[in-house]
């Protein structure tokens, strides 16, 4: 039965919008109507999300959102739920309602005939990664377990990309602030201290000279030092959209020192988390690898591993291919190869996904620790320059008397 997203208006004249099921767009006005709703638009949900446009929905489908989906569903279907009514009861747990049509979307899908992996990519919302493993897990006829495997993969990936994010609030706000007392030092409080020395007429040390210079410039064209930032943060942004743009960026990320290191480790993660959960249900590793390649970020290590995969069908292996790019940690690699060796290579993936994300995390959390009294190091030595610039004149008109 598909589903409809109203719009209207009570005895009271309040608006209400939602979902509701029916075999048309005309029933679905009939029980409007039977709760004394006067209906303003009744539309399919597919059709809606057409009209609106996709990229704005994609920005609101967060991994959140789907780890909590999967989660929800896995559970339903382990307890031998029909599958259209588990999706229905997801659907009406989660309180947005874009998540709501699309869920309705892919259940109307499934009572067409469709199966749940076709009715998500039909969808257009759902990561590759996420399609191929509910696929693998129709076709082996363990869904549920599936189901949970993607939940825990799901709830891990979210969990590390919050675990960043929160260690990164307090740099950049120490970052920021940093910046803000700078520029208020020298926009207001600078000048008004250098006003007795240009009165004094006494040759000034060359570090106060730069001071001085420094605020009058700071003063007189911070409107266009912003307007410059500005233009040039768009002209950035724009050139890093773009395909030589980007590839440009990738490869510098990978050569410099620190960042070159977690790029490898971020992204050697991400892939040993993607191949072992679709290896271990059953998705052929070509396959595999090619939809590990798309979730990769750096589109250099993309590229490295499209190339693989391409050696693999001609009968290479893969642990001797992701070596052979450089991208990957040799103990990662290793434990390829021993998978290979043994038959065993889904295992030894979770394996190495594991040991990865304790090392991207561990390395995080170092990087973290350094940067903050680095950053508190750094905004010290500007405010002691400022001091010593100011307090020289000082000292030497002192000394004269």
């Amino acid at each position: 039965m598909p589903a409809y997203q109203f719009t209207a208006l009570d005895v009271s004249g309040k608006q209400h919008k939602g979902v509701l099921e029916g075999d048309s767009a005309r029933q679905v006005r009939q029980q409007l109507r039977d709760k004394d709703w006067t209906p303003l638009s009744v539309a399919a949900v597919e059709q809606k999300e057409k009209n609106t446009g996709s990229s704005f929905f994609q920005k609101k489908f967060t991994a959140y959102d789907l780890a909590l989906m999967t989660r929800q569903l896995s559970v339903l279907v382990a307890a031998a739920i029909p599958l259209e009514e588990a999706l229905r009861a997801v659907a009406k747990q989660n309180e947005k309602a874009h998540v709501q049509n699309l869920l309705l979307s892919v259940r109307s899908k499934v009572l067409e005939g469709h199966t749940l992996a076709q009715g998500m990519q039909q969808g257009g919302r759902f990561p590759d990664l996420y399609i191929a493993t509910i696929a693998a897990g129709e076709r082996s006829g363990h869904l549920d377990l599936i189901l949970d495997q993607l939940s825990d993969y799901t709830e891990n990936r979210f969990a590390m990309q919050k675990k960043i994010q929160g260690a990164m609030i307090y740099p950049i706000i120490l970052m920021l602030m940093s910046f803000a007392i700078v520029m208020g030092l020298m926009t207001y409080v600078v000048p008004d201290i250098v006003k007795t020395f240009d009165q004094s007429k006494q040759a000034l040390p060359w570090i106060t000279v730069a001071l001085m210079k420094a605020s009058d410039l700071i003063r007189q064209t911070w409107p266009f030092m912003l307007l410059g930032l500005g233009v040039m943060t768009v002209l950035l942004l724009r050139f890093l959209r773009s395909a030589s743009g980007h590839y440009a960026f990738d490869r510098l990320v990978l050569k410099l020192p620190l960042f070159g290191k977690l790029s490898r480790g971020i992204n050697s993660s991400r892939f040993a988390s993607t191949l072992s959960i679709l290896t271990q249900s059953g998705v052929p590793l070509v396959d595999a690898l090619k939809i590990g390649a798309a979730v990769s970020s750096n589109w250099v290590i993309r590229d490295a591993i499209n190339i693989a995969a391409e050696k693999v069908i001609e009968g290479g292996s893969l642990g001797t291919q992701l070596e052979r790019c450089g991208y990957f940690p040799p103990m990662m690699v290793q434990m390829i190869k021993s998978g290979e060796t043994s038959g065993e290579l889904d295992r030894m993936l979770s394996r190495a996904s594991d040991m990865q994300d304790r090392e991207v995390t561990a390395f995080i959390s170092t990087l973290l620790a350094l940067l903050e009294p680095l950053m508190l190091v750094f905004m010290a030595a500007i405010v002691l320059v400022i001091v010593i610039a100011v307090m020289l004149p000082i000292v030497n008109m002192n000394n004269m008397v």
